[in-house]
């Protein structure tokens, strides 16, 4: 193995994988560069992303810096990295940066690019139903996710994923693949190919909007929204009176389709709610300030 000076860039849960198997394979990781610890919980404490903690335990620096100014690119030149590697750093890298690393920053995108560019790449392939995503090794330019692509490696999807479970499975599949090629990509027997931009489409960020149900739509998209959002934003309503959460549901193919769209009913121990085409079975849910629990536990708790 080539001495690589690498400087890693990466923030959430998706880059822990990535960063453990460079550590794994003896990379030299001169510098761990992500967001700065921010308040998290009920108690709004400050918690330092998992990559920070991970870092630290392997002796990496890690850099926090609040903006990618003058004084973060001199702080990088001084390290001498000759490789950047990112994975969901959650900021655009301005060309200061980029100019310091050769051949670039090696990025790893959880979805078929030029499919999904931007920040929601694995919401919109559970929320669009499709049957395949992935995963892209590609170089950073300036654009949002529009630099050449080394290479994809597709992952099928069944229908019943939610965020959580693709995040990691895409996170490991992008780990395992960037360790194999590296080497490749770096000696430069792996060349990049430009997108094809025709064929792009947009990923857009999900907000907290997002996660309201608007029990107007098909039971099947709400199907797929509480998937899609489990965890953030969630898809939230107001049932019997109470506010909660939805966190696992299906489409109810045999039940009353004379239930108007929000209108919900017990039905042997779960919660069969009319939609604008069908009806949704929820399963599971958390009300506001209390636990997960089943349908049935909250029923009871009704007491109906």
């Amino acid at each position: 193995m080539d001495d690589h000076r690498i400087v890693f860039f990466g923030t959430n849960d998706v880059g822990v994988p990535v960063l453990e198997h460079l550590i794994d394979a003896g990379y030299d990781l001169v510098a761990v560069v992500t967001k700065p610890d921010a308040p998290s919980g009920r108690g709004r404490e400050l918690t330092a992303p998992e990559v920070k903690t991970i870092a630290e335990k392997a002796g990496i620096p890690v850099l926090q810096p609040e903006l990618l100014d003058d004084d973060f690119v001199e702080e990088l030149r001084d390290l001498s990295p000759t490789v950047g590697i990112l994975v969901s750093y959650g900021k655009i890298i301005p060309e200061e940066v980029l100019d310091l690393f050769e051949p670039g920053i090696i990025n790893i995108h959880p979805s078929l690019l030029p499919k999904y560019r931007g920040s929601s790449p694995i919401e919109q392939a559970i929320l669009n139903g499709d049957k395949e995503t992935g995963v892209s090794l590609m170089l950073l330019d300036e654009g949002m996710d529009t630099g050449p692509v080394y290479l994809t490696v597709k992952a099928p999807l069944t229908g019943t994923e939610t965020k959580p479970k693709l995040y990691d499975q895409l996170s490991q599949l992008g780990a395992i693949t960037l360790v194999e090629h590296l080497e490749d990509i770096l000696g430069g027997d792996l060349s990049a190919t430009p997108q094809d931009d025709q064929e792009a489409t947009i990923a857009p960020r999900i907000s907290k909007q997002d996660g309201l149900i608007d029990w107007s739509k098909p039971a099947t998209q709400l199907e797929r929204e509480v998937r899609a959002y489990l965890g953030w934003p969630g898809s939230r309503t107001t049932l019997f009176d109470r506010d909660v959460t939805v966190t696992a549901a299906s489409v109810e193919e045999d039940s009353d389709t004379s239930l108007a769209p929000g209108e919900a009913k017990p039905v042997y121990g779960s919660i069969e709610v009319g939609t604008g085409n069908g009806i949704l079975k929820i399963e599971r849910l958390q009300p506001v300030g209390k636990k997960e629990m089943t349908a049935a536990e909250f029923l009871r708790g009704l007491r109906l």
